[in-house]
């Protein structure tokens, strides 16, 4: 279900076309016009032709074909078809006005391959072969408004039984482990979780890597007055301020070993007992914890106990990264944009060139920096963000890794228009020696871009 960053792609494969195991989809991962629709999947099973153009938006299936309209004024009012030609889709333009791009460079018809970003007018596309499963519905939009639980919306499949299933174990009182880097949107997984279990009462996060050692156990379970110097005050601590409810133990694996063992004794008999007290008191926990790695590894190194582990892993959930699912980055912005500027949300447009920068960037740092760019933006920029008014992860301290050199093979014979960008890419590499940044900065592309044409070309 993942899918891979390449050069400057989401996925680019080295063998064509759908694998006969798989399931052909067309996502509409992000319309520039109108950002707040969200995401987009159209299953290609037993599809033959899609055509795709401008008008209001529409869906229509008929005997083998498909057709999706879009109110995207860069559309043409027949833009392209994508063909079945045996277990294989071709895009074809149908001379549009604005041409069609696959992975950033203009296509007259070209072979799809699995994870291949698709730029009709100002609407942006991933084509993917990917497993599914039976019975899923063929054509499914989520905008973020949906009424469920905050975090738990998609339009891969995969994921969505992934989430359905997520929702089921939430009702019940079987304990979680929530993996994924950092990012990824692990308390919000946790909050989904308290919110679908029922529970009346608090929910209650703590960061364990923050906990002070020497105060662990109070802080953990509580204390007496003058139980130790600056107890002023009788404290319930944090487990019992979750009785009732749901307590998230975010990182858990940065818990010391000593508050590991008074925490297996807690989840084991259900009671705690304040520092300085000769009573127990009974809780009623439901325990949601957190960890990038997951818990086996800590284990493993001698770092978490292996009964504490066994005691959290009712139900282990793994969040993929948004590199793996820019499928739903129209989803997550429209989401993001009616939180960070509900009062003009829906006046918000993206450039094209802007939109493709948010479905190429790596994100190191998950739906956290796509949060923090399009907050931003949304300071920076009137109603419509450009890519000057975009900011990636290297603003939060984390660089940008360069991504791999995944050749690009020539799908087809070069067009009059590829012959012209071939000699301006030979004019511009001569005038700058061969400095690929100058280049990019000159055609106002990406340096990825310019590799891959001169790949595509040939070009040394």
């Amino acid at each position: 279900m993942s899918a891979v960053l390449g050069d400057d792609t989401l996925s680019v494969e080295s063998e064509p076309s759908c694998d006969a195991r798989a399931t052909p989809f067309l996502f509409v991962a992000f319309e520039s016009s109108r950002p707040l629709a969200g995401s987009a999947r159209h299953s290609l099973h037993g599809v033959d032709e899609v055509a795709i153009g401008r008008g209001d938006e529409r869906v229509e299936r008929d005997a083998g074909r498909l057709r999706l309209q879009f109110p995207d004024a860069r559309l043409s009012g027949e833009h392209a078809t994508l063909t079945r030609r045996g277990d294989a889709f071709t895009l074809k333009d149908l001379d549009s006005k604005n041409g069609s791009h696959v992975n950033g460079a203009p296509q007259s018809e070209v072979v799809l391959r699995d994870g291949d970003l698709v730029q009709l007018g100002s609407t942006f596309f991933v084509f993917r072969s990917i497993r599914a499963p039976a019975g899923h519905e063929l054509d499914v939009r989520e905008d973020g408004k949906a009424p469920r639980a905050a975090g738990l919306a998609t339009v891969l499949p995969g994921l969505a039984v992934e989430h359905a299933r997520f929702a089921q174990v939430c009702t019940s009182t079987l304990p979680i482990v929530v993996v994924g880097e950092t990012g990824t949107g692990k308390e919000l997984a946790a909050r989904a979780a308290h919110q679908l279990s029922g529970r009346k009462r608090a929910f209650v996060a703590v960061n364990c890597g923050a906990l002070p050692p020497a105060l662990l156990e109070a802080e953990l379970f509580g204390h007496k007055r003058g139980s130790f110097s600056g107890a002023t005050e009788d404290r319930a601590g944090l487990l019992r301020a979750s009785d009732g409810g749901t307590l998230f133990l975010d990182e858990i694996v940065e818990l010391p070993l000593a508050g590991q063992a008074a925490l297996l004794r807690a989840l084991q008999e259900r009671e705690v007992r304040p520092v300085g007290d000769v009573r127990s008191t009974p809780v009623d926990l439901r325990v949601v914890c957190a960890a990038q790695g997951g818990l086996e590894a800590a284990v493993a190194a001698g770092r978490f106990r292996a009964d504490l582990s066994a005691r959290l892993s009712g139900y282990v959930l793994h969040l993929p990264a948004l590199r793996e699912r820019r499928e739903d980055l129209g989803l997550l912005t429209a989401t993001l944009l009616r939180r960070l500027a509900a009062d003009r949300a829906d006046r918000i447009r993206f450039a094209g060139a802007a939109a493709r920068r948010l479905l190429v960037d790596p994100w190191p740092m998950n739906i956290r920096a796509l949060e923090k760019c399009l907050a931003a933006a949304l300071v920076i920029a009137g109603d419509t963000i450009e890519p000057a008014h975009l900011t990636f992860s290297s603003v939060l301290g984390t660089p940008v890794p360069a991504p791999p050199a995944t050749p690009e093979p020539v799908r087809r014979p070069l067009t009059d228009e590829d012959e012209r960008r071939r000699e301006q890419l030979i004019q511009l590499m001569e005038a700058h020696r061969g400095n690929i940044s100058a280049v990019a900065r000159e055609l106002g592309k990406d340096r990825a871009q310019i590799r891959r044409w001169l790949r595509r070309f040939n070009l040394q």
